[in-house]
């Protein structure tokens, strides 16, 4: 009887394991936002809302797909300022005004590698209620500038 228990959790783990890589995936998608650029090309974002996971951010990630992207939402239009402190990867960072259009960006933004006092702020120079992270050279390729508007 312990073999048959033992035969059957073998052959159904996998299966369990399997469908809880996939709850994760769409636990995932729950939290992303689709960021529609002016020549229609479209980023699927992750949305960062909770202060917490404002923080953390791309913090340890390794990379970041070209029609990936993190989108910080505000409460309140503000300054805000971002740093790469335990990045991995270089960014474009756009920053968007209550209405949705850029008025402000930083590209090929480097990881920080070092202590987190030394590492520099970006942008925060104009008020806005949104900012976008994507992988560097991503704005470029894209044709983003100043004044254009984003749809989400």
């Amino acid at each position: 009887m312990r073999f048959c228990c033992l035969a059957v959790s073998i052959v159904l783990m996998p299966l369990f394991l399997a469908s809880c890589e996939h709850s994760t995936a769409s636990f995932s998608d729950l939290n992303a936002q689709d960021v529609t650029l002016p020549g229609g090309e479209v980023i699927h974002a992750e949305r960062m809302i909770d202060p917490v996971d404002q923080m953390r951010g791309m913090m340890f990630r390794t990379s970041l797909a070209p029609d990936r992207g993190m989108l910080y939402i505000h409460n309140a239009p503000g300054l805000y300022s971002y740093w790469t402190y335990r990045y991995e990867i270089p960014l474009d960072m756009i920053w968007m005004d209550s209405s949705r259009d850029i008025v402000e960006m930083v590209e090929n933004v480097p990881p920080c590698r070092t202590v987190a006092s030394q590492c520099p702020k970006y942008g925060g120079t104009k008020v806005a209620r949104y900012h976008l992270e994507l992988a560097a050279g991503m704005a470029r390729k894209y044709g983003l500038k100043l004044g254009d508007k984003l749809e989400f």
